[in-house]
């Protein structure tokens, strides 16, 4: 569970608990406290072993990706399948919004899709970029038991994951809507045994774990499970119970009469569990699988694991069940001359990037404190470029100690997917040519730079130069292009700097931070659901009007003196860092220019701003 639901308190414990045992908790979306990173004086670690990213990437850093044993793709909510989430403003505090980089009191939306994944092939790749961020984690991906959940699973295995998830629906957050706890979701006994049938059937099952979680409570559970597939086992209801949750489904409004889910700090004060609690449940649980083992002539739990001839329906003569037939549950697929579950629990290999050819020379070069002069090729084939590069200078100096383009790298050609993804601080990646999509995905605090290349005759403000979904969940650093990027260009972006020249539809969606300068026309739905920083647009054309989203967001022409200041340095430093024609013409008439210019800021933003906009309205007109 995220740090939005549950207490700081709550959070720890659970994590200091399961870290006792060697066993795991998930962060949940929204960061984590880098305080948690260390070990206690006591020799315990309030480290959650399983990092969560889900479809708001909120606080997903370089240093929260590179602190765990496990990286988490959280698809969906067995709970609440498809439908995303939302932190109200009141429960977003400080320590909640500094994890998430965001603004106290700004509601925070959790959009239902990952906007870079609308396929098998693009999951594929954010499993591919993570690897490359952290090669030490294993990757693993939680779906929603549903009706044809084997064939996605199968193709989730083929994208390299290692670990599958398979979430029912009798389980998760008591700030889920009451419609979705009643009528929502199927229980994970039939999505598990349908994933468990066509990972086996196509040859997959002993190459990813499988796990499932959605209302596990006992160790029959426990041995159920096993028999149905799983070898990985989520207890996380029955483990807050134990810390004192009394299940009142208040989540949501911020008033948990015991401390366990709630940010008020007098509330908090209630909270009375402790990690011995946590533990003591998870032995009892593992004492009666033990039991039952035992009972069956089991000595392990491997033994039974996709055992489902050990299993039959009981007919309790009921009326509404005499006709329900569970045996589709129970066919068992051949698993050749492969063990029924991942008896090796190894990362499955990906294909290297151009970082580990170029690294290696790099490397010499920093120890000798060189620059590096060299302008290294680059192809459309080459993904996730800086990725691994920035995990060589996170561990090699670790987080935000490095000083802005302390190294920098010059690339030429088409650069593949996720160019720059997760790049840290101290990383500078210039590139003549162009890129594909997702580039800056989650950038955390790189600086990437994009022009044409001295050969191209192109005007650089008439053409697309960077893809789709460009700066997604980006935290921190800058983005400079010249040229035009495609649809969902910053959506999600908490604090990145960018400066471009237009873009397609759903630019700065669910934006909550950071700011974004678009020197051209934006596409249709303009800032939907935008809660927070700054966007300026240069709307020459007069079209701006036509598509801005209008429901959270208000704008007016730039009438601030600090905000003016604050503009031109950004196009100035755009047009040093690309050459645009463009960016130069803006400022060298920018007494005029600044006239074609709209700024935008979300409503909730308005009496929050640390230098306040002169707006023509009153906050009390515009909310």
């Amino acid at each position: 569970m995220s740090h939005g639901a549950l207490s700081k308190e709550a959070h720890e414990t659970l994590a200091i608990g399961m870290n006792r045992i060697r066993g795991a908790s998930c962060s949940g979306e929204g960061g984590e406290d880098a305080n948690r990173f260390k070990v206690m004086d006591s020799g315990d670690s309030a480290n959650s072993r399983v990092k969560q990213i889900a479809s708001a990437r909120f606080g997903v850093t370089v240093n929260y990706l590179n602190n765990c044993n496990e990286i988490e793709i959280k698809m969906a909510q067995g709970a609440k399948p498809g439908e995303g989430g939302q932190l109200p403003g009141f429960k977003v505090t400080k320590e909640i919004a500094k994890l998430r980089h965001s603004t106290p009191g700004v509601t925070l939306i959790s959009p239902p899709p990952h906007h870079d994944i609308y396929s098998i092939e693009d999951l594929a790749q954010l499993i591919y970029d993570l690897k490359q961020i952290n090669p030490k984690a294993r990757i693993g991906v939680k779906l929603v038991a549903s009706s044809g959940i084997g064939t996605i699973a199968a193709g989730v295995a083929k994208a390299k994951a290692d670990i599958i998830l398979i979430s029912g629906h009798n389980g998760g957050t008591g700030a889920t809507p009451q419609t979705s706890v009643k009528y929502v979701g199927i229980p994970w006994e039939m999505g598990l045994t349908e994933a468990n049938q066509v990972l086996t059937l196509n040859n997959l099952r002993h190459k990813v774990t499988l796990r499932t979680d959605g209302g596990i409570k006992t160790g029959r559970d426990v041995v159920i499970a096993a028999m149905m597939g799983a070898e990985e086992y989520g207890v996380a209801t029955t483990a807050l119970v134990a810390m004192g949750c009394i299940m009142v489904r208040q989540c949501h409004s911020n008033t948990c009469p015991v401390g366990v889910c709630t940010q008020d700090e007098k509330l908090r004060e209630k909270f009375s569990g402790t990690p011995d609690k946590v533990v003591n449940l998870f032995t009892f649980i593992a004492t009666e699988v033990r039991e039952i083992l035992a009972g069956l002539g089991f000595k392990s739990l491997n033994d039974v694991i996709g055992r489902t001839d050990l299993l039959m329906q009981v007919n309790k003569a009921s009326p509404n069940l005499d006709d329900l037939d569970l045996n589709p549950l129970f066919v068992q697929a051949d698993p050749g001359n492969n063990k029924r579950y991942c008896e090796k629990q190894e990362i499955n290999r990906v294909p290297d990037t151009l970082d580990q050819e170029i690294w290696p020379e790099i490397e010499k070069s920093l120890d000798n404190s060189k620059t590096i002069q060299k302008e290294f090729i680059i192809k459309n084939t080459n993904r996730a470029v800086g990725s691994r590069i920035s995990h060589h200078l996170y561990k090699k100096y670790g987080y935000e100690k490095l000083d802005q383009n302390f190294l920098t790298l010059n690339f030429k050609g088409s650069a593949g997917q996720s160019f720059g993804a997760f790049s840290s601080k101290g990383l500078k990646l210039n590139l003549k040519g162009d890129a594909n999509d997702y580039v800056g995905k989650g950038l955390s605090g790189a600086t990437i730079s994009i022009r044409l290349s001295d050969e191209s005759n192109l005007v650089s403000y008439e053409n697309t130069i960077i893809g789709n979904t460009v700066l997604y969940g980006a935290t921190s650093g800058k983005l400079f292009a010249a040229g035009q990027a495609g649809d969902r260009f910053a959506v999600r972006n908490s604090g990145a700097i960018s400066v471009i020249e237009g873009c397609d539809s759903n630019g700065c969606e669910y934006m909550t931070g950071g700011t974004v300068v678009i020197l051209g026309d934006v596409g249709d739905n303009f800032a939907a659901g935008m809660t927070g920083g700054i966007a300026f647009i240069y709307d020459k054309s007069k079209q701006f009007e036509k598509k801005v989203n209008p429901e959270s967001v208000v704008w007016q022409n730039v009438e601030t003196e600090y905000w003016i200041k604050f503009l031109k340095d950004l196009v100035s430093e755009h047009s040093k860092e690309t050459r645009s024609l463009l960016s130069k013409n803006i400022i060298d008439n920018f007494s005029e220019e600044i006239k074609n210019f709209v700024q935008i800021c979300p409503k909730e933003m308005l009496n929050k701003l640390e230098n306040p906009i002169t707006f023509k309205k009153t906050i009390k007109e515009v909310v």
